[in-house]
């Protein structure tokens, strides 16, 4: 704490009136003119500064407790007198340079930390706009008009309506954009709404009379940001006045959007037509995804902020969740970094969790794309570096923060409790638990004959009825075609006038010159009778086993056509049913033939079935032998497809299951379903230890 006298004020600085705080207080503004920045102060240091000149801390806290209804202690005004100091607020002391440049050199860091910070995050000015800013702004004001306002709703509503009414148009525009050239005219689309949305900040500050000193581009991770420089709001004493300006760029987007919109429904086909789809669809999703989130530094967390009356707003939720947080594990009774209702403290502590939780997510997203984007040696550095600062520095700085409160920390007994159950959550992670595995599966006889029908096929007589049994050999339905009779009697025929043709070679000198060749053709021509015969037996199929004749069509009758291919009937074979899955190479590694599992259908009709492992593929399936447990139709196996063949995108091995109490439901049908397996136990951690080992293993090669 501070012991000596009180240093001075710069003088350059300016104390300016600020909004009412949410608490009622008033508030003043600091403005540091030299760095251009701005420090929002409460009622009590707005007292302590008019007392400054007195220079000691218990002077001024005595005199502003004699003054006002508040009560200050000196520590109070020390504080403050650290913050001054610690911001470069107060007159630098002669002879002191080389404490200035220490402070200097130690808020710069070092090189490391400076090639670590520009690569986080730095900016790069672009333009400097206030002076045309100033010249172009009051011809603006229709665009600040309630007209301008009334006409944007209507053509926000009326796009609205003919984008519903043509909605299989615009989706169908949608698909078509998602190529390489429509995300190069994406990011060209959006560079443009961007330099407006900045242009919606600059012109709604310099109305109110702020100056807008630079614009251009800021670099987050590498990503470019456009950035305006509108500081100058801080000046503003109206809180209506700051949410005008930082709302203006989603408003300026929203606008954009409604009448691009608008045109999208009424341009004919072209290219207006098309530039108006790429300027809606960006905008929208720009603007309600990415500017009005809340959980990063963007305009939705300035409007919050500004809507709450509450600058700073992550450090100071951060603050009240950790603090949360320490009190749920520790009980250390300690007071919240600062009083406030306890409605408004719980939800900036949710805000804060969701925040976190919120950045693990794109955080790790961004690492994963900067490791993908660059050659291999700097993705990896660039990923650790993604890794190192946004995930990890901020679990060490809390454990940090727990090491220097140990010897408080080991007196309670919620620390050792919470200590007892970390400790249990862990042994879980490296104890066998059992293993129930599961896929999409399907549940089938052993052996089925699909019945189909063949080319101009005529229904002449239907022997057996739906679910009628029948043995092996049983004809189990009669066809006939015109066709294949025609093509039977001229096969006859032909072989009846060749058979003569070689039989009279004895009596005919000519003939007999001719007996080879007859031979021959005789040959051939007994082949096509016995193709025509054979072609001629699919329209009186017959059982190859025995079983049940199920699925019969249901309009089929004598002189019904059937067309070519159609699915008649199938028989189930007496006996098993079987089930089949696939299972990706973690989980197949942890059954064996013989593990039990059972079998659930989707459908709430369908049977559920104990399963007993038959045969397990050694190798994974290059091609989906059963496409409907894809996901194209419905299953759990990712595919792509590619001339009629269904290709798992990730190495899956099939797996067969034999039923072990066969019921009448699942002989019925060919059921889709789950497959739940008994596996070997494994202790849950070892998992991701394996997962991660083996992805060291295969990026640690160049």
């Amino acid at each position: 704490m501070m012991k000596f006298v009180l240093p001075p004020l710069r003088e350059e600085l300016a104390l300016l009136p600020g909004p009412v705080l949410a608490d009622g207080q008033p508030s003043h503004t600091l403005h540091d003119p030299v760095r251009n920045q701005f420090f929002q102060i409460d009622w009590p240091t707005f007292e302590v500064l008019r007392r400054w000149h007195l220079g000691d801390p218990l002077a001024i806290a005595r005199e502003v407790s004699r003054e006002t209804t508040l009560q200050l202690q000196a520590e109070d005004v020390e504080e403050i007198g650290v913050f001054f100091r610690d911001n470069q607020l107060l007159r630098p002391p002669f002879g002191k340079a080389a404490d200035l440049a220490e402070r200097l050199h130690k808020r710069r860091g070092s090189i490391a930390q400076r090639l670590l910070h520009n690569y986080l995050f730095f900016r790069i000015p672009l333009a400097r706009p206030d002076a045309w800013l100033g010249r172009w702004a009051p011809r603006m004001d229709f665009f600040y008009s309630r007209q301008f306002l009334l006409m944007t709703l209507a053509a926000l509503a009326w796009g609205v309506i003919e984008v519903y009414r043509q909605w299989d148009s615009f989706s169908a525009t949608l698909v078509d954009t998602l190529s390489w050239s429509g995300l190069a005219s994406y990011g060209v689309t959006l560079a443009t709404v961007k330099v407006l949305h900045e242009l919606g900040h600059a012109f709604t500050a310099k109305r109110l009379g702020c100056k807008v000193p630079a614009m251009g581009v800021a670099f987050l991770v590498l990503w470019p940001v456009a950035y305006t420089d509108t500081n100058d709001v801080w000046k503003l004493t109206e809180r209506g006045q700051r949410l005008a300006v930082v709302g203006a760029g989603v408003l300026t987007e929203l606008a954009v959007a409604a009448w691009a919109t608008l045109a999208w429904a009424v341009l004919p086909e072209g290219t207006p037509k098309a530039m108006a789809f790429l300027v809606a669809t960006t905008t929208w999703i720009a603007s309600v995804a990415i500017n009005t989130s809340p959980f990063m530094r963007f305009d939705g967390y300035f409007l919050l902020s500004d809507w709450l009356a509450m600058p700073n707003l992550h450090a100071r939720a951060f603050a009240l969740a950790r603090w949360d947080l320490r009190e749920r594990l520790f009980a250390l009774d300690e007071p919240p970094p600062e009083s406030m209702v306890r409605h408004r403290r719980t939800g900036l502590i949710l805000f804060a969790y969701a925040t976190w939780i919120y950045r693990l997510v794109v955080f790790l997203g961004i690492a994963a794309l900067v490791y993908a984007f660059f050659i291999k040696a700097v993705g990896i550095l660039l990923f650790a570096v993604e890794i190192g600062w946004f995930v990890l520095l901020p679990f060490y700085r809390e454990l940090r923060e727990w090491r220097r409160l140990w010897p408080v920390l080991r007196g309670r007994s919620r620390a050792r409790r919470s200590a007892a159950i970390a400790l249990v959550l862990l042994s879980l992670l490296g104890v066998p638990w059992p293993a129930h595995l599961s896929a999409g599966g399907s549940l089938r006889p052993a052996e089925q004959f699909v019945v189909y029908a063949p080319p101009h096929a005529m229904i002449s007589a239907l022997p057996v009825a739906e679910g009628q049994h029948v043995n092996a050999g049983t004809v189990l339905m009669k066809m006939s075609s015109p066709d294949i009779v025609s093509r039977l009697d001229s096969a006859v025929a032909k072989v009846e006038r060749l058979r003569w043709q070689t039989s009279a070679a004895a009596f005919d000198n000519e003939q007999r010159a001719q007996w080879q060749a007859s031979r021959e053709q005789l040959s051939a021509a007994e082949a096509e009778v016995a193709a025509v015969q054979a072609d001629a037996a699919r329209y009186a199929p017959v059982a190859p086993f025995s079983g049940v004749l199920r699925d019969m069509a249901p309009d089929l009758r004598n002189g019904t056509w059937v067309a070519t291919q159609e699915p008649l009937a199938r028989l189930i074979a007496d006996g098993d049913q079987i089930a089949v899955a696939y299972l990706d190479e973690d989980d197949v590694a942890r059954i064996a033939v013989g593990d039990s599992a059972k079998f659930y259908a989707d459908a709430p009709e369908g049977p559920v079935e104990p399963l007993e492992v038959t045969a397990i593929d050694k190798d994974a399936s290059r091609a989906l032998a059963d496409p409907e447990l894809s996901t194209l139709f419905g299953g759990s196996v990712v595919v792509r497809e590619k001339n009629g063949q269904f290709y798992p995108e990730r190495p899956v091995y099939r797996v067969t299951f034999k039923a072990m109490h066969a019921s009448d439901t699942a002989a019925l049908h060919t059921w889709r379903g789950k497959v739940v397996v008994s596996g070997r136990w494994e202790a849950p951690g070892w998992r991701y230890v394996r997962g991660a080992v083996a992805v060291l293993r295969r990026e640690a090669g160049f």
